[in-house]
């Protein structure tokens, strides 16, 4: 029976993203056949992986809710955290969010127990679109909304071209394809202007739509094969791992 890396067993379980899988193996929370795991190991399907002393067994149903993020709630599976994303819906699999929204904002989030398809959707490599509706401090300018679009010097590096509209006087819509932590936050900072709103209403062909704040339903149907179709090209391997595999 093939091998497979433990980060993948986990993610593809539905207990996590392969690199929180990564962070629990080097916090040493997670044993194989009772010995400790270590990053990077490769493990045989049928081995005795426990988690915080809790045995994991593979998902069989695999599924992904659209959800309407309030402000406050956190995006962590984290249980520490009292506020955290998973014991708010409380769903009976165990699922974890695709991505983040800052505790502060609202919107679109999906949570899910598919590994590969949480990879499929985050990698900036595959230029998946994420729009949101933002309201700043003080009125928009065109210059405002032309560097916004063009790329913006945040984190040691520029944003990526994306389409800026505005819809009100201080309000504005944005559609991205890349996710740096707090761009958008960032984004408006480093041009002078404070985010007042942040709302997520897309990811890719999943709207938010009139679904209420607090609520899910499950991603399913014509929705869910859409879906799947503009995944079918995407890879689930960084930019670097995708690098290595074409000897580059």
């Amino acid at each position: 029976m093939e091998q497979i890396r433990l980060n993948k067993f986990l993610s593809d379980a539905g207990v996590c993203s392969r690199r929180e899988a990564d962070r629990l193996a080097e916090q040493g929370l997670i044993t194989v056949d009772g010995e400790t795991a270590v990053v990077g190991m490769k493990i045989h399907p049928d081995a005795q992986v426990k988690v915080r002393g809790k045995r994991i067994k593979k998902e069989e149903e695999k599924v992904l809710l659209a959800f309407h993020k309030p402000a406050g709630v956190v995006c962590t599976a984290e249980k520490r955290e009292k506020n955290n994303v998973i014991d708010y819906l409380n769903y009976p699999l165990r699922i974890y969010p695709v991505g983040r929204l800052d505790k502060d904002s609202t919107g679109l989030l999906l949570l899910t127990n598919d590994g590969e398809l949480v990879n499929k959707i985050m990698r900036a490599g595959n230029y998946h679109e994420k729009e949101y509706i933002v309201r700043v401090n003080r009125p928009l300018t065109e210059e405002f909304c032309r560097k916004m679009a063009s790329g913006v010097p945040i984190l040691d590096t520029v944003t990526r071209t994306c389409q800026v509209e505005p819809v009100d006087e201080m309000t504005f819509r944005i559609v991205l394809t890349q996710g740096l932590n707090r761009q958008i936050r960032r984004m408006c900072e480093a041009l002078g202007y404070r985010v007042i709103a942040l709302k997520r209403v897309r990811i890719m062909n999943i709207k938010l739509g009139d679904l209420k704040e607090g609520a899910w339903r499950r991603v399913e149907g014509k929705e869910r094969e859409k879906l799947n179709q503009l995944l079918a090209s995407s890879s689930s391997l960084s930019v670097k791992d995708r690098m290595k595999q074409h000897g580059k």
